[in-house]
């Protein structure tokens, strides 16, 4: 089995108007929320293996405070492509991981991080999915499993919603 974690970015700062979207840095509230999420991950046992990760600064700071909150230490990979890839971009270097890599994270934007999931999700508790539609907030991850034990095979609707975890749910709990 295969499994697929995508985490949309921290919350991001617009205090200085005059950056570069590339360069936008996390807000506070981001900066909180991003090792919340890497607990989150070990705790519930979705460490990834590999990490694939936009360039965009928010993202990859995202990565940085949630990595030492990791029980393993997965391989990353930085990658321009991926800053605001769309959803078919990113589904098509997602069939580009080499086998060995049963635990794969995605660390990328909205919409197109939804979409992807949106796309990629053929079965799973409705209201996991109804929420998923109605918002993807920062810091969300979404998790999905896959039976194919290629990821060149995953395929659109092929995939099983497992959990879809946000800050705020995970801070009143």
């Amino acid at each position: 089995m295969l499994t697929l974690s995508l985490l949309r970015h921290a919350k991001s700062s617009w205090k200085n108007p005059s950056l570069p979207d590339r360069e936008r840095p996390l807000a506070a509230r981001g900066i909180t929320d991003a090792p919340l999420m890497g607990r989150a991950i070990t705790e519930r046992g979705i460490d990834p293996e590999l990490v694939l990760c936009s360039s965009a600064r928010r993202t990859v700071d995202t990565l940085s405070l949630v990595l030492p909150e990791l029980k393993v230490e997965p391989s990353v990979v930085y990658e321009d492509a991926l800053y605001h890839a769309s959803a078919a971009e990113m589904l098509h270097r997602l069939r580009d991981v080499q086998p060995g890599a049963n635990r794969v994270m995605m660390v990328g934007h909205n919409p197109d991080i939804q979409r992807l999931a949106l796309d990629l999700i053929g079965s799973g508790p409705k209201h996991m999915r109804n929420h998923l539609m109605e918002k993807y907030p920062t810091a969300g991850l979404v998790v999905i499993n896959f039976t194919a034990g290629l990821w060149s095979s995953v395929d659109i609707n092929s995939g099983a919603l497992n959990q879809f975890l946000v800050p705020r749910e995970l801070r009143a709990s």
